[in-house]
């Protein structure tokens, strides 16, 4: 058999998204920029914690600035993106990230890597993420069709928790071994390699559509806040997502130094948890359009909430005797992504769904605005509490108010009674 025939063969074989080669290529370069990132998700907080000796106030301020671009500039990258074409924002979101990240071993070689370097390079990462993400998202819709979006979502989340469970276990062992700004080195080239793939991408995106001269960049930002408040399920999608991301950020201040503080793990036995907790956002990413479809979009967001108040929960019980830390850290790191994914999958295919497509970027940037704000105060919150009233109380207080926001989404949001993904509503734009 002639390779053209056997070339052939195989692409009939596949199906879905899979046979078209441009998703297939986007798939690929956010699959290598998120597995950098999930190695500088362990090694950047590691290189505060254990380099650098940082406080549980300083890592609140680290997680609180890394978020900070969201609530800063989501709002109007959301009009930046519906007024040119996504893929050289995406482009430069890869670019800046990559120089960013080079910084932290640079400093760290030269002998000048402080807290404050830290803060400036997360928060130039994560500016870049704010336009470079949205406008991801955005162009994914244009690319495949909102009809695909479950499919397209579930397979950019089967990669990033692939990445997720093999990416800190390598972080633990680059750590270990070397250093973790050494780990953070890999995450600056992963971010440059996806940038070359994007591109080879051969489709022509279209010109945004044309807008009226005299409209300001205000008025536009006031239509994509007044689109997500007149929309139901858009309005309690913004509320319980940004009361999560409070919560979860209030755990992202605390949650490395009471694992390496407390528990008394090291980077490679974080590492290792890291990566078998990863599986549960693997498992999620593979069923989530399955969930999606025999309980409903509803009913699968909010039992994503509550698996992750559990994992909050779990947190806040792992004993420091005996050797059961890392099995049940890895325990509550599986059940924590598995419901995080859940809810994601469907929440980001149903927001799309709904959304006009003059709208879609304004819509992603508002709800990111809306979600994310709280974030940074989340962050100096857990920082705060941690100082105050120790590590383990802290995640005591996450873990309460977690609850109750699952009973919430469970019982109580209007989005608990969404079956189907909802049909588009014409808006003007």
């Amino acid at each position: 058999m002639s390779s053209f025939a056997k070339k052939n063969m195989f692409r009939n074989r596949l199906t879905g998204l899979w046979r078209n080669p441009d998703f297939v290529r986007l798939w690929l370069a956010q699959g290598i920029s998120d597995f950098g990132s999930y190695i500088s998700h362990l090694a950047l907080p590691l290189t505060a914690a254990v380099l650098l000796h940082a406080t549980p106030m300083q890592m609140g301020v680290l997680s609180a600035i890394e978020v900070l671009p969201f609530a800063l500039f989501s709002l109007h990258a959301g009009v930046l993106i519906d007024r040119v074409r996504r893929m050289p924002l995406m482009l430069l979101r890869d670019l800046v990230c990559g120089l960013a990240l080079l910084v932290v071993p640079l400093a760290a070689w030269g002998g000048w890597l402080t807290m404050p370097v830290l803060w400036v390079v997360g928060f130039i990462c994560m500016s870049g993420e704010v336009v470079g993400g949205s406008a991801h998202q955005s162009y994914v819709a244009g690319l495949i069709g909102k009809d695909r979006l479950v499919e397209a979502h579930s397979k950019f989340m089967a990669t990033s928790s692939t990445a997720q469970v093999t990416a800190p276990g390598l972080a633990g062992l680059l750590i270990q071994w070397f250093s973790a700004p050494l780990a953070i080195l890999f995450n600056a080239t992963s971010f440059i390699v996806s940038a070359l793939i994007l591109r080879t991408i051969r489709a022509t995106e279209p010109a945004p559509e044309p807008r009226a001269a005299d409209v300001s960049a205000w008025s536009e930002i006031k239509a994509g806040l007044r689109l997500v408040w007149d929309m139901p399920l858009l309005r309690a999608f913004a509320i319980q997502t940004s009361l999560w991301q409070l919560l979860n950020y209030m755990l992202a201040a605390v949650l490395v130094l009471f694992a390496n503080r407390e528990l008394g793990l090291d980077a490679g036995q974080l590492g290792v948890g890291y990566m078998l907790g990863g599986l549960g956002s693997l498992a999620a990413a593979l069923s989530a359009e399955t969930i999606g479809r025999r309980l409903g979009i509803g009913p699968a967001i909010g039992w994503g909430f509550v698996a992750t108040a559990l994992a909050w929960i779990g947190f806040s019980l792992i004993p420091t005797a005996g050797g059961l830390a890392m099995l049940w850290f890895s325990l509550c790191q599986g059940l924590f992504a598995f419901g995080a994914t859940q809810f994601s999958i469907n929440y980001l295919a149903a927001r799309a769904a709904v959304t006009p497509d003059a709208l879609l970027g304004r819509m992603i940037a508002t709800m990111r605005f809306l979600t994310v704000a709280p974030a940074p105060l989340g962050a100096l919150a857990g920082g705060a509490l941690a100082s105050g009233l120790g590590l383990r109380a802290a995640l005591y207080v996450i873990g309460g108010l977690g609850a109750l926001l699952a009973w919430h989404a469970l019982k109580r949001s209007p989005a608990r009674l969404l079956m189907t993904l909802p049909k588009r509503t014409v808006v003007e734009s």
